[in-house]
């Protein structure tokens, strides 16, 4: 399959080149830096971020794309679930 964009350089607003689904866990790191979170099915998020920020994005609808350079997704905190990490 032919790529056009193949040549270029992915920015942080480019669409997504790879992915991996997200087991929650609140010492396993991802297995890159995330530039968003999809999140399947609903509920709170708590993220350790780039800065080493741990934060909770209550009431997550489903089907939501959270824009965020996140190092790990917790399970501690975490209720929603089919999370699919994004780079």
């Amino acid at each position: 399959m032919a790529d056009l964009f193949a040549d270029t350089a992915p920015g942080l607003t480019s669409p997504a080149i790879d992915g991996i689904m997200v087991a929650p866990h609140d010492s396993n790191p991802l297995g890159h830096v995330s530039r968003a979170v999809y999140v399947g099915v609903g509920g709170d998020i708590r993220a350790e971020l780039v800065s080493g920020a741990q934060l909770t994005f209550s009431a997550v609808p489903a089907g939501s794309m959270l824009p965020m350079r996140a190092t790990k997704i917790l399970s501690s905190g975490t209720t929603a679930s089919s999370i699919v990490a994004l780079w």
